[in-house]
């Protein structure tokens, strides 16, 4: 056990950190009902790991964050200049589109390259594992400046997700609050994708806060149960890859499925009895 402790003490905090932000994240992003965002923008900021890659750049060089960066912020300039009023083409399907053109994209530009395989792969399930003491503080501090920049303008953002049609009638710059919002969820991304892999950062910002909408009800108690839930989740799923011998990534996405099918059956089940009992109407 002290050697589990060891090894994956730093891979733990890691994802406790990435469980910090995204479940706030996830909670707008559920709001606002965008909810594949986060899997566009860090399909995006892979294509510019991929482009990286392709350089010959080491992907770990502040060289090859910065062209992932620039990319993920460019998908997040395209998702707030395409909001309109009327809302013609719904945002989800934008989303969906860039997902699908730089996941197909990536796959073209490795295609031919001897280790395009592996690049692959490690753009899905991350490599936890490998994660250092010196890249945790680094991801650590990026994501307090996006959480100090949030706090300061909590009521913006939270405004714009509860209710966009509402803000615009009161005159907010709404595309101007989009791009902050969305290139602040940019660089959470790029600072997280290269280390969780692209599935891990998509659970983490859905499954806690889809979880925390099926048992509370306030803003805050949601947030709370989310961050639990996925801290809980994160540990357990890193030790059973542990002594299972499996990769960390994909283990803790199962592990969030399992837990969201586990709350979503508490919740049936109190229902049920709730009902028998003759005490909901």
């Amino acid at each position: 056990m002290s050697m589990a402790f060891e090894l994956m003490l730093w891979p733990i905090l890691a994802c406790i950190l990435m469980t910090g932000i995204n479940v706030y994240f996830g909670s707008h992003v559920l709001r606002r009902g965008v909810i594949f965002v986060d899997l566009s923008l860090a399909q995006v900021a892979a294509l510019g790991s991929t482009m990286a890659f392709l350089f010959g750049l080491e992907l770990a060089s502040s060289t090859a964050y910065f062209l992932s960066l620039g990319f993920a912020l460019l998908g997040a300039a395209l998702f707030s200049m395409l909001r309109t009023k009327e809302q013609e083409i719904p945002q989800e399907a934008i989303i969906g589109i860039v997902y699908a053109v730089a996941t197909a994209t990536t796959i073209l530009l490795v295609s031919r390259q001897p280790e395009g395989a592996e690049h692959i792969k490690n753009l899905l399930i991350g490599s936890l594992l490998t994660v250092t003491p010196g890249m945790v503080l680094k991801t650590a501090a990026v994501y307090a400046v996006v959480g100090v920049m949030h706090w300061v303008w909590r009521d913006k953002f939270w405004q714009i997700s509860s209710d966009s049609h509402a803000a615009i009638k009161s005159g907010v710059s709404v595309r101007w609050w989009d791009f902050l919002f969305y290139g602040s969820f940019a660089v959470v991304v790029t600072s997280s994708v290269k280390i969780f892999g692209v599935l891990l950062v998509f659970s983490l910002l859905v499954v806690p806060s889809t979880a925390a909408i099926l048992v509370a009800s306030s803003r805050m108690s949601r947030l709370l149960f989310g961050w639990v839930l996925g801290a809980v989740v994160c540990v357990a799923g890193m030790f059973i890859s542990f002594y299972a011998d499996l990769p960390p990534g994909a283990t803790i996405v199962g592990a969030f499925g399992l837990a969201l099918v586990g709350v979503a059956t508490q919740r049936a089940l109190l229902r049920r009895i709730t009902n028998s009992n003759g005490t909901l109407r």
